[in-house]
């Protein structure tokens, strides 16, 4: 349902530019909050933290429908902003130790593949129930839909098991140091943990700048919808189109565990070939060019899937959602760049230019991938400290 949203903006009046500020907004809203929830995922339960980011994602649901104006939507913004930057990293940590629990940590690609597989299948479905629910109650009925399904989501992260983080003592004796100063001594320990590690750790810091560049690239979802109309699409085609590049995610996030076995130069290969076929497509002048879209950002999918868990291998202190988030923090940062720079692009170029332009730093980043993707787990003997 999400595509119709950006529609919804533009059909209040929001010109192209307004909308990238509104994700400017929830973006930076993101960032803020990124990393110190992490840090609270750290020390408190992190199923909580998954329930009350998808009531805060549902709240900036329902801000739009009953706002709906550039303020009611930059509010909506901040609220989902929130609840994403509670899930970011918390979601992550969350089940690598669930898997750790049971040791069964290689299971990591495969289970967080097919996990993201479903979500997107279901995602699929909203898209693809938008069309006959907008032309049954208009943006309205879509909206409400949407914050139902955003309570759904609480109730299930609230079913969820949940295990106690697996670390060694060795691990975990600055964090046990910091306890008899109560729950702000180790929220800061746990900040300062998580923060070391990136910082010092050559192969978690290369792992989480990769894993934070290729997640700000899904940047490109938040322009397909204003891509098709300036394609030809109506609105209610919008929705089917995009359905196309969600069933690719679908597939390659599926796909995430036998390609996690692969080495870094066929997946840089792959991550170069799909940002050629989002280019191509985008400059194709007709709606036909959303397969090879969808093709190109199914395979940049499977790379985003197979780099987060390369990364979760690479951590090895207690902090593992405050590392995770401070990948989500730059992916934010790099997000933002993107937004800006479709904003002050629109004034002068179309859509389809400014999504192919957005291409060229995901074949840099396909160069970069060789030398920062860490191997797989089975081959990783100890971390590279710079």
């Amino acid at each position: 349902m999400y595509p119709l949203y950006q529609l919804l903006f533009a059909d209040h009046g929001l010109s192209a530019t307004q909308i990238s500020t509104l994700f400017i907004i929830w973006s930076t809203t993101a960032f803020v909050l990124e990393v110190p929830s992490g840090a609270w995922a750290d020390i408190f339960s992190r199923r909580r933290l998954l329930v009350l980011g998808a009531l805060l994602t549902g709240a900036g649901y329902a801000a739009w429908v009953l706002f709906p104006s550039y303020g009611g939507f930059a509010a909506g913004f901040v609220l989902w902003g929130a609840g994403s930057a509670l899930a970011s990293g918390t979601f992550e940590a969350f089940a690598y130790d669930e898997l750790a629990a049971r040791g069964a940590t290689e299971r990591y690609a495969g289970l967080i593949g097919r996990a993201t597989s479903a979500s997107f299948v279901l995602n699929l479905a909203a898209t693809a129930l938008a069309a006959p629910l907008f032309a049954s109650g208009g943006y309205l009925l879509v909206g409400w839909i949407s914050v139902l399904v955003c309570v759904i989501q609480a109730f299930v992260a609230l079913c969820l098991p949940e295990a106690e983080p697996v670390a060694s003592a060795d691990e975990t004796e600055e964090v046990t140091a910091n306890q008899a100063n109560g729950v702000v001594g180790r929220y800061l320990a746990m900040l300062r943990s998580g923060l070391a590690e990136v910082a010092t750790v050559r192969l978690v810091r290369h792992a989480v700048i990769l894993v934070a560049i290729m997640s700000g690239f899904l940047a490109f979802d938040e322009y397909f919808p204003l891509l098709a109309r300036d394609m030809g699409a109506s609105t209610t085609i919008v929705p089917i189109l995009i359905a196309i590049t969600v069933a690719a995610q679908a597939i390659g996030s599926a796909l995430a565990g036998p390609a996690n076995r692969l080495r870094s130069g066929p997946i840089a290969l792959g991550l170069a070939m799909a940002a050629g076929l989002i280019a191509i497509g985008s400059l194709s002048g007709s709606t036909a060019g959303f397969v090879p879209i969808a093709l190109g950002y199914g395979g940049m999918q499977l790379v985003i899937v197979v780099a987060d868990a390369r990364l979760q291998d690479a951590i090895t202190g207690p902090a593992r959602a405050t590392v995770t988030s401070v990948s989500g923090l730059f992916s934010e940062v790099f997000a933002v760049g993107i937004y800006a720079g479709f904003a002050l692009g629109g004034l002068w170029f179309g859509m389809p230019v400014l999504v192919a332009a957005l291409t060229v730093p995901v074949v840099i980043t396909a160069f970069l991938l060789p030398r920062w993707l860490p191997a797989r787990s089975e081959e990783v003997v100890s971390p590279d400290s710079s």
